[in-house]
């Protein structure tokens, strides 16, 4: 098989994985979660125990644990949904969100004709929210392509079903979407990224971690409206959405205040729902003193998390 025929062998692997149930999807994504959670096949139950131990001290062993299992399950059965979302018509992902909270903001905030910005974590299944969204605004997006030449044509696919203009992630993607603010669009930022280069050291948990805060940026610069956003799949085959307002106090607040405020809407909705969470992200490692830290001894790690969050005390 030379390399154009594997290319296309590929895309259309995805495209027919997309196209299967649903519920097919998430059986097989909850029995991968079963092998993952018997032999521990992978490092990401480590990466999760340790995450869980950094922002959940309070809880008990036996609480985190039963949180990574259910997180891992979580976090594969989304993985499993972003396929079968993106092989959808818009029309069906709209048809799977149930029910809707908050709904009445996102349709204020569009009113306003100042722009949105909607932040929205790597939390549940958030793919499920731009056919939804597309309904009623274009959005903007950054977009950092898939390594993998086939899989990025599908994904590109799906984007253009749903009235998303994807930019590159440098400045040229930041000046198209300070555009698209101040001409009254929407853009759509995940909050949990540690940037490629640079950012703000801002609390996280008590850590100090490298941030973007771009977000906050574009908000105050923009006046744009802000919304948190976030949908998590319930037991009819479906999704629940909810919108949230965040503090007005982002508004008349410099960047770093802002995106302490997103962090801080963002650690409420963890400590809410911390299974539906992605926690396989190596976030705590954006900071000079934590660059090996899900590479050495978890007792160790732990040491050194609570020696840099006294020395934020100071």
């Amino acid at each position: 098989m030379n390399k154009q025929e594997s290319k296309n062998s590929l895309y259309g692997l995805l495209n027919f994985v997309s196209r299967l149930p649903l519920q097919i999807l998430r059986g097989f994504a909850r029995g991968l979660a079963g092998l993952v959670n018997i032999f521990h096949i992978t490092k990401t139950s480590k990466i999760i125990r340790l995450n869980l131990k950094i922002t959940l001290p309070e809880l008990s062993d036996q609480q985190r644990e039963a949180i990574t299992r259910q997180a891992i399950r979580n976090e594969l059965m989304s993985y499993f949904e972003f396929f079968s979302i993106w092989g959808s018509t818009n029309q069906k992902n709209i048809d799977r969100i149930h029910h809707i909270s908050g709904e009445h903001l996102l349709h204020d905030a569009l009113a306003a004709k100042k722009g949105v910005v909607l932040i929205v974590p790597h939390f549940g299944t958030w793919e499920v929210m731009n056919a939804y969204i597309a309904q009623f605004t274009p959005m903007t997006i950054m977009y950092k392509p898939v390594k993998d030449e086939s899989a990025d044509r599908f994904v590109r696919e799906a984007r253009s079903r749903e009235n998303a203009h994807l930019v590159p992630t440098d400045e040229s993607g930041v000046r198209q979407i300070f555009k698209a603010l101040k001409q009254g669009g929407t853009t759509v930022i995940l909050p949990d990224h540690t940037p490629n280069v640079g950012g703000e050291y801002i609390p996280y948990f008590g850590v100090p971690l490298a941030t973007s805060n771009l977000s906050a940026k574009l908000i105050q610069k923009t006046k744009a409206k802000v919304l948190f956003l976030h949908a998590k799949r319930n037991s009819n085959q479906g999704f629940d959405m909810s919108i949230e307002p965040i503090s007005d106090a982002i508004y008349d607040c410099d960047a770093n205040t802002g995106t302490q405020i997103i962090l801080e809407a963002l650690k409420a909705l963890i400590q809410r729902h911390p299974e539906h969470y992605h926690w396989s992200y190596k976030r705590f490692k954006a900071h000079p003193k934590l660059g090996r830290i899900y590479d050495i001894d978890e007792n160790l790690a732990l040491e050194k998390i609570d020696a840099i969050r006294k020395e934020n005390l100071h």
